[in-house]
């Protein structure tokens, strides 16, 4: 048995074995990642998508994803590369892509009006060893490094990667232990740890996705506003939040979709105590 070190579980892995998100194994009792370089999702993206609002506004950028997740989100939007039984089929057939290839390929779009790399689409944090080599080597070479990340890694993971990173978007989903533990299967401690550490090292903004019954009251929407204005981007302005409309999918189908006024309202809410605050999926 090995153990993992990548996030909360800490996962012992025998031999051959993977951990609880699907993406971490052990070979001669040591953990690997298994999704190292399998690329399940590539495009060319504007970097608003991801989201991003105040990072080089209205450039592209190029967006890849592996597969895995150390998180269980029942309305996830990417299972089938995430967490779904579809998921673990990505690591006998998912294209091997190395690091030097990757960069490469974002060298070539440089003349559709690409920056860089984003790491995104599944958890990319699961196979962080992937996004340490790359971003290296795409920041060599002069592009940007961006990650999208549910926030749930041990601050270890994020000191391997933050040299090489522009900007992070984390997603920052409530405000209560309950809703990260009992409905996300995540730690909310280790999540608001790592946003801590990230925020001042690199461009940072954060996602709050609305589910309705779980996240959506005024006193979640003052409490995240209050740990978000506590945080500063390397140039000293307020660290950006984006109030996100929830839709029924994968194992969350049984409520509406976040009505709109909702998201508007929740937005007020937060721009009592933030300057920057975008809503999305409206």
């Amino acid at each position: 048995m090995a153990e993992c070190g990548v996030c909360f579980r800490h996962c012992n892995i025998a031999d051959g074995k993977t951990g609880f998100c699907g993406a971490r194994t052990a070979m001669n009792g040591t953990v690997t990642a298994l999704n190292y370089g399998r690329i399940t999702s590539l495009a060319l993206d504007p970097i608003e998508k991801k989201p991003l609002a105040r990072f080089f506004p209205g450039s592209m950028i190029l967006s890849a994803g592996s597969f895995g997740c150390n998180l269980r989100c029942p309305f996830c939007q990417n299972s089938d590369i995430s967490w779904s039984e579809k998921a673990g089929r990505f690591a006998e057939t998912a294209e091997t892509v190395s690091p030097e290839e990757l960069v490469s390929l974002a060298i070539k779009t440089r003349a559709r009006g690409n920056i860089g790399i984003a790491f995104t689409y599944n958890e990319p944090l699961v196979g962080y060893e992937f996004v340490r080599d790359t971003a290296r080597l795409s920041n060599e070479a002069g592009l940007k490094n961006v990650v999208v990340t549910n926030g749930t890694a041990e601050l270890s993971v994020l000191e391997e990667i933050i040299p090489y990173i522009d900007a992070m978007n984390v997603d920052l989903k409530g405000s209560t232990e309950r809703y990260y533990g009992k409905v996300l299967g995540g730690n909310l401690q280790q999540v608001l740890s790592f946003i801590e550490s990230a925020a001042g090292r690199c461009h940072l903004e954060l996602t709050t996705l609305i589910v309705p019954g779980e996240n959506d009251s005024d006193a979640e929407m003052r409490e995240i506003a209050r740990f978000v204005s506590g945080l500063k981007n390397p140039e000293g302005d307020e660290v950006p939040l984006h109030i996100s409309r929830f839709f029924p999918r994968f194992h969350m189908q049984d409520r509406d979709a976040t009505p709109v006024k909702t998201i508007y309202h929740l937005a007020s809410v937060a721009r009592e105590t933030l300057k920057y605050v975008y809503t999305g999926n409206c």
